[in-house]
């Protein structure tokens, strides 16, 4: 079972079509118990870091997410809150990764990166397990994790970017999966089954 966190701020319908696609049994929740009761938990992203910084204090998982020792997949925002500090908002946030996120703001980046872009795999991980990487991934993000050692891809905006994280039983991709055709139905899958 996954439990998919529900802020009740945003449709999670794509999260939760994808996750029928491939078989998956799953819950969205913002119950305690519930995600606890969880094998996996997949954590998108919301609106602003603030704001899902603050829902997820007003649901009381805050504690729970920091100390949680499941494996748990972070989308978008949500790998960028796995992180320690976000500078959108300047809030803490649950500190999986000991990585800050920043905003794009130089000359000739995109603001926000939107759009389909290719990502280049630079450690092995499971989530990329019989995933053809050569296609390209669907990214919405005007802040960004830098480079470090736990990246195990990275894209490109005027800068080299982590496109996903991971350390120990913490995931993150910072495109959409859900929004990323076969393949991103394929990271899904192996974070689900292998992860």
């Amino acid at each position: 079972m996954v439990s998919v966190i529900d802020y009740k701020t945003d449709d999670l319908s794509p999260i939760e079509n994808a996750l029928k696609a491939i078989g998956a049994e799953y819950q969205i929740t913002g119950v305690e118990t519930k995600v606890c009761s969880a094998d996996k938990i997949i954590f998108p992203g919301t609106k602003d870091a603030r704001s899902a910084i603050r829902k997820v204090h007003l649901l009381n998982l805050f504690s729970m997410l920091r100390m949680i020792k499941k494996p748990i997949l972070g989308i978008g925002l949500g790998m960028q809150l796995l992180c320690e500090f976000s500078g959108e908002g300047n809030v803490s946030c649950l500190g999986h990764f000991p990585a800050k996120v920043n905003p794009f703001e130089a000359p000739g980046m995109r603001i926000p990166n939107d759009g389909n872009f290719n990502i280049d795999i630079i450690k092995e991980t499971v989530l990329f397990k019989d995933v053809n990487t050569a296609a390209p991934f669907s990214f919405h993000n005007a802040f960004y994790v830098g480079v470090n050692q736990y990246t195990t891809s990275v894209s490109q905006n005027g800068i080299e970017f982590s496109a996903s994280l991971e350390k120990d039983n913490c995931y993150g991709v910072q495109f959409h999966p859900e929004y990323s055709g076969d393949e991103g139905l394929k990271v899904l899958e192996n974070f689900i089954k292998s992860a």
